[in-house]
């Protein structure tokens, strides 16, 4: 019998814990059980060796939320606008400001420069306190932009035929599908579509296209992107496990005048999945006119 109050809430938890493990559990089984069933070719990519990413002990954090620089001769990320100074979570004591990316850079298409203009403009203005995130107001971040989220760990999982990467915020999910060739029509979609392979045993190389548009940004500075957008992404964990580094490069002819080089990095981390729902009370409560979470037209049930 329950006895108060406390008891209930310890005894919705348990449930909920419960509930949540064998769920996971359910789908990594149906998972494997599907992976067993590949093809021949696949079955021996398995037996190759090939980078430990996923883990059931272990999670990925992102180490900050912008792109860092690839090395030198290569033409790396936006950057900020450097007429409006910016001051970020981690730079230490101070007042943090927003992102205004730099409007002026030579490697911006004149449209593409213009809609970021026009972004900066609304912030500056304060026509919208704070400018557009993917992820702070509960849209996927599209490829490669959700690589750049900082604050909740991602997962992978590894079968022979495909490679999932969860985020826990959300419960975004991206597949990655272990073949050599794209499909002849690719519709366009948040996180569009992603082949890869491994390489030289410690490297999952994606190559992603079909990619949308709409509300999908290159990086947190609101750099757009064509549905020519063409990203290929290099995995790779560093000798001692602590740290994954990605580098990034995106192509896009009708955006930008040569492809960008990006490299993020994640650390190790013994962070159980948790259930994050992002829309949940996520409302403009201060009036600050923020950009509107999805919404459905109508329940589900």
């Amino acid at each position: 019998m329950l006895k108060s109050p406390s008891d209930l809430d310890r005894n919705r938890t348990a449930c909920r814990q419960l509930l949540r493990d064998a769920v996971i559990a359910a789908s990594c089984a149906a998972i494997a059980a599907w992976g067993m069933r590949a093809p021949a070719s696949a079955q021996a990519a398995a037996n190759e060796k090939i980078p430990e990413l996923a883990s059931s002990s272990f999670a990925w954090l992102a180490n900050g939320a912008e792109w860092r620089d690839p090395p030198a001769g290569l033409r790396g990320p936006i950057k900020n606008d450097p007429d409006h100074r910016y001051h970020g979570n981690l730079d230490g004591p101070g007042q943090v400001t927003i992102r205004l990316g730099n409007v002026k850079d030579p490697v911006l298409k004149p449209w593409a420069a213009a809609q970021m203009l026009a972004s900066n403009e609304e912030a500056i203005t304060g026509k919208r306190a704070v400018p557009f995130t993917a992820q702070g107001r509960c849209y996927p971040g599209g490829v490669p932009g959700q690589l750049l989220y900082p604050a909740e760990p991602f997962y992978f999982i590894q079968t022979p035929r495909q490679v999932w990467m969860i985020w826990q915020r959300d419960h975004m999910v991206r597949r990655v599908f272990l073949t050599d060739k794209h499909s002849g029509d690719v519709k366009p979609s948040w996180f569009g579509e992603s082949i890869g392979h491994y390489e030289n045993g410690d490297t999952l190389v994606v190559d992603t296209i079909g990619l949308s548009t709409k509300n999908s940004f290159i990086d947190n500075f609101r750099t757009p992107h064509s549905t020519k957008e063409h990203v290929v992404e290099r995995y790779k964990i560093a000798a001692d496990g602590k740290t994954l580094e990605v580098s990034v490069v995106v192509e896009d002819p009708e955006t930008i005048n040569e492809p960008l080089h990006l490299i993020q990095r994640w650390r190790n981390v013994k962070n159980p999945m948790l259930e994050t729902a992002c829309a949940e009370n996520n409302e403009d409560y201060f009036h600050q006119n923020l950009f509107p979470i999805p919404e459905a037209d109508k329940p589900d049930f």
